[in-house]
């Protein structure tokens, strides 16, 4: 009988110290089911922000790509001598891409060419984006006015009008023999 009872110390000491563990376990468990969700929330927050980053990094570079290829495109168009840049740009913009291999070319009816012979047969097909070969033409008046041109004598060359005094006749007639003899010494 003592060996019964033995045995029966030994369950009764097994069973007592399970039950103190699995007790332990039980006070320490919300404990690190709590550490747990919040490690959890700590790490979808850090995924979210890399995302976030991730996304603002694409975009930037999206735009600065974007500022480059826009760059590139109106320094081309002044190169080619084009007056009307920011018509001109709106016009070929969305024809320009990047190719695989990170050239600008343009979309033709020949394929994607070079941005530089794109642009040239833009402009040569568009020539009114050029300046303009004579400036003025029938009906045009000059917005820039030619500043007076005084005399030594301090007469003013847009005074002259009919009915001046001979005395005043005179002296223009001199400023503008002076000013024609120095115009023909300068060349």
């Amino acid at each position: 009988m003592d060996e019964v009872k033995e045995i029966n110390i030994k369950d009764v000491v097994r069973g007592a110290i399970q039950e103190f563990i699995s007790l332990e376990q039980s006070k320490a468990e919300p404990a690190y089911k709590a550490e747990l969700v919040e490690e959890r929330k700590r790490r979808e927050q850090l995924e979210n922000r890399v995302n976030e980053l991730v996304e603002e990094n694409r975009r930037s570079r999206m735009i600065a790509d974007e500022a480059e290829r826009g760059a590139s495109i109106r320094t081309e168009l002044q190169r080619l001598g084009v007056a009307k840049i920011d018509l001109a740009f709106k016009a070929v913009r969305d024809d320009i891409t990047r190719s695989e291999d990170g050239r600008l070319v343009g979309k033709s009816s020949q394929g994607d060419i070079a941005i530089r012979e794109y642009l040239t047969q833009f402009v040569s097909e568009n020539p009114e984006l050029l300046p303009a070969r004579i400036a003025g033409g029938s009906g045009v008046s000059s917005t820039n006015k030619p500043a007076p041109v005084s005399t030594g004598g301090g007469f003013d060359l847009d005074k002259i009008k009919p009915g001046m005094s001979a005395e005043d006749l005179e002296r223009v007639r001199q400023e503008i023999s002076r000013v024609a003899a120095h115009s023909i010494r300068s060349l």
